[in-house]
């Protein structure tokens, strides 16, 4: 009788130990399991890294050939440097907006720098910080861009109507000037900020003001709801101009 019990009582330990065997091999199945989760977790967070510079590297190199792909469209450029940059913040929906753009003094930007596409004159660099900048926006009632109707036309500001995303208003054109509807506009290089022959846009329907001059309707190129990427454009001889101005002023 004691050595049946003690039989049932050793094979009832054995089960024991076999769940205990099983469970510390499961257990250790999961641990090892779990670690190689957070291994492949780890390889896989870094391969993400890698990618992720590596398109940044080509956003980059795409920015670039941009602006120098810009650059090498305007016979009148040699005076001026082009960086590509992107928009982080742009306000739409007001009378002055505004721009801030990815790039500051560090990447060599300056007030009074401008901010174009190949589309059209974005803004003007008001303040830089080491790696940002803030820019007026074309669509501010404050700003206005030198402007000529084709490439040997008059030349008058040329301004945001205040209304409509790509409306504009070509001022101060005289009565004399020769132009027809859908004449194309653009920046006329008088200007330290701006390089010439920027298309901005296509002459609408004009009216004379005060019996002087025409003002005339012009449709922008640029849609300004949808802009992100531009490129910054600084004068190099922009401190030679100033100088002379300020001369001329005394």
């Amino acid at each position: 009788m004691v050595s049946r019990s003690g039989s049932l009582q050793s094979a009832g330990i054995a089960r024991l130990s076999y769940r205990f065997a099983a469970l510390v091999w499961g257990g250790s199945e999961n641990v090892r399991d779990y670690f190689a989760l957070q291994q492949r977790n780890r390889e896989l967070s870094d391969q993400v890294f890698a990618l992720e510079r590596e398109l940044g590297a080509y956003r980059e190199r795409d920015r670039r050939l941009r602006a120098d792909s810009l650059a090498a469209g305007l016979p009148g450029s040699e005076d001026f440097t082009f960086l590509p940059a992107d928009i982080v913040k742009l306000s739409r929906n007001r009378q002055h907006n505004y721009l801030i753009l990815n790039k500051g003094y560090e990447n060599g930007v300056q007030p009074q720098s401008g901010v174009v596409t190949p589309n059209g004159v974005v803004g003007i660099v008001n303040a830089v910080d080491r790696y940002y900048s803030y820019a007026t926006a074309f669509q501010n009632t404050d700003f206005s861009v030198s402007a000529r109707i084709g490439k040997e036309g008059a030349v008058g500001p040329l301004s945001w109507d205040g209304r409509t995303r790509r409306g504009a208003l070509l001022r101060e054109i005289p009565l004399q000037a020769r132009f027809a509807p859908g004449d194309t506009v653009r920046t006329s290089g008088f200007s330290a900020v701006f390089p010439p022959d920027i298309p901005l846009g296509v002459l609408g329907e004009s009216r004379i003001v005060n019996g002087a001059m025409y003002e005339i309707q012009v449709e922008l190129f640029e849609d300004y709801a949808s802009v992100k990427y531009v490129t910054i454009t600084g004068n190099t001889g922009r401190e030679e101009i100033l100088s002379l101005e300020n001369l001329a002023e005394e």
